[in-house]
């Protein structure tokens, strides 16, 4: 989480922008959350999602209205729609060339094409490769993990974790934010927000 205070601290933005774009429906509602403090009570928002839209937000506003980044932002079924060839995914370096060559073909249409939750899911997999931390085979357990359960927290916070235990890698999904409680030996390797990703991956398609 992150306090209101470090969020303009952070971004350079003015408190009046920033309720502006909450009234605009740029920054959802739900995402102001109130909290105790030991100086009384103050507004919280999930760190890496209200980031990334910021800077989407940022990025953006010299070439659209709000209302036009509004219905661009806040409307993922403008995104849902999207269907993505693989000359576009590799030219806008979405995901790296080996990712698209080795997974492409587990998560393409008939048509050869990419929906946008396929695409995310090769972000997410990208993601954790580039880390270092999980090998090719790995990255094949997760893309079946995503597309048996993504579905089912499509459109909530939510966070996807990487663990190991004995050498044996598992994942899991769970809303944001949960706490969750490991067995011994069970290692916690990355914990990717999924709500990130998907700011990223709007941010490089728009």
């Amino acid at each position: 989480m992150i306090s209101k205070k470090e969020l303009l601290d952070l971004t350079g933005i003015s408190y009046g922008q920033l309720y502006r774009w909450k009234r605009k429906q740029l920054i959802p509602e739900e995402w102001f959350i109130r909290k105790s403090t030991y100086t009384g009570q103050e507004t919280f928002f999930p760190k890496m999602l209200v980031l990334a839209r910021v800077q989407n937000i940022l990025n953006m506003k010299d070439d659209l209205s709000l209302d036009e980044l509004a219905s661009r932002l806040s409307d993922t079924a403008g995104f849902s729609d999207l269907r993505l060839t693989a000359k576009t995914i590799s030219e806008r370096n979405i995901v790296t060339d080996l990712t698209l060559s080795t997974y492409g073909a587990d998560v393409r249409d008939k048509d050869g094409m990419y929906a946008f939750d396929k695409v995310l899911h090769l972000v997410a997999v990208d993601t954790l490769l580039a880390s270092g931390d999980m090998n090719l085979d790995e990255g094949r357990l997760l893309l079946r993990t995503l597309d048996r359960h993504a579905d089912e927290l499509k459109g909530r916070p939510s966070d996807l974790y990487f663990v190991r235990k004995m050498g044996v890698a598992l994942f899991m999904l769970a809303p944001s934010p949960a706490e969750l409680f490991f067995d011994e030996g069970v290692r916690l390797v990355s914990k990717v927000a999924l709500g990130d990703l998907i700011e990223q991956l709007k941010g490089r398609l728009s």
